[in-house]
């Protein structure tokens, strides 16, 4: 048997995440090849192959960024192109327009297969109703990180594995995986950060990776953050319907799956434990609820402007331009976005998870958002 391994995530996305984001021994010497990523292309382009570019209104991703920037300001190949950023006026479009393409090459993402197309999801940060005491309709537990998960870094061991973890518990002198979502009521008891009322929700919330929490007691909303999670890699239960043939690849959305419950009650534990990942939250307090929460890069993320990405095949921080369409629909949606957070259901090179936002009206594009989308990574000149 062998431990449970996952990328370091947010959900995620649902993110995905999505990131992600199985018992008991580090992978033995040699690495088997399945763990080792397959080769990723990346074609260099000129802006002017880019879809879209010369519309993008480059004033909403600045700031985004900027953001990024000051995180990665200090890495060799970066700190021209943040050091000449400071100096562009916030409000000139066509400055950093001339930024971008005297300093940046773009490079077409292609995957292994040779294919330049792959799948665009959406995600969101939710609100929900909650209580510090199981109470009431409070009857749902979010949990907080045990003290008793263990997490090994393989990439310190083996850097084909940069970014995946080994997550699981000692049992005497054994690592063995921690408890998989159909245990956890069991296996998390006392470990509850506070109670929902909607089961529903708070599998979605996981889904997300992080959302805020209302207080209807003391007028109080919190943000809970994604602070860890069990390591077993994320499993869709929209995949699991279709699969079952309950739904159809078309209702598979979060609103579809979310009436399947509704008409299936006595399935719902089924459904959830089809996912054994389950992620652990911490609180953080809402300072201004016009910023997002932060991603895995450490910056808050920016609605309709960051996006998470497989870190094993982009880094996080850069620049991305997107090329997708709208959920539901073939309206164009093509514009510079930032990589600023990883998934457990975000596994690929031309993949991406685009952050909507805050709320109900986001969460209803992130629910219907399954876009086929192109992506091309722009690096700086003195990185290429």
């Amino acid at each position: 048997m062998v431990l449970a391994i996952s990328a370091c995530t947010t959900p995620v996305s649902l993110k995905e995440p999505i990131k992600p984001v199985s018992p008991v021994t580090p992978p033995a010497t040699p690495i088997p090849q399945a763990a080792v990523k397959p080769n990723v292309n990346f074609k260099a382009v000129s802006f002017a192959d880019l879809p879209g570019w010369g519309a993008d209104n480059l004033t909403e991703t600045w700031p985004v960024f900027m953001a990024s920037c000051n995180a990665m300001r200090f890495k060799p190949e970066w700190k021209e192109a943040c050091t000449i950023a400071k100096d562009i006026d916030v409000r000139d479009g066509d400055a950093m327009r001339v930024f971008f393409e005297s300093l940046f090459t773009p490079y077409q993402v292609i995957n292994p297969d040779g294919t330049s197309e792959g799948l665009i999801t959406g995600y969101y940060e939710p609100l929900l109703r909650g209580s510090r005491t199981r109470t009431g309709p409070y009857q749902t537990p979010l949990y907080s990180t045990p003290s008793d998960l263990l997490t090994i870094d393989l990439g310190s061991v083996y850097p084909e594995l940069k970014n995946m973890r080994l997550r699981g518990r000692l049992v005497g002198n054994r690592v063995v995986p921690y408890a998989a979502r159909a245990e956890t009521e069991q296996a998390l008891a006392g470990k509850e950060l506070l109670w929902v009322d909607d089961a529903v929700e708070a599998f979605f919330l996981q889904v997300q990776g992080s959302g805020r929490v209302y207080f209807p007691d003391t007028n109080e909303t919190i943000r809970v953050a994604y602070a860890d999670q069990n390591g077993y890699p994320y499993k869709s239960i929209g995949r699991y319907l279709v699969d079952k043939g309950e739904l159809s690849l078309s209702q598979a959305s979060a609103q579809g799956i979310k009436d399947w419950i509704k008409q299936n009650p006595t399935r719902q534990n089924e459904l959830f434990n089809s996912n054994p990942s389950v992620v652990f939250f911490k609180e953080e307090k809402l300072a201004d609820p016009r910023i997002g929460p932060k991603g895995a890069q450490g910056v808050p993320l920016t609605a309709q402007r960051s996006i998470a990405v497989d870190a094993q095949f982009l880094p996080l921080g850069a620049p991305v331009f997107l090329a997708t369409t709208q959920p539901n629909s073939a309206q164009l949606l093509q514009k510079l976005v930032v990589a600023q957070d990883t998934g457990g259901a975000i596994r690929g090179a031309v993949r991406a998870d685009y952050f909507w936002g805050f709320g109900t009206e986001a969460g209803e594009q992130a629910g219907r958002m399954k876009q086929r989308g192109q992506m091309w990574l722009l690096l700086p000149k003195s990185a290429s």
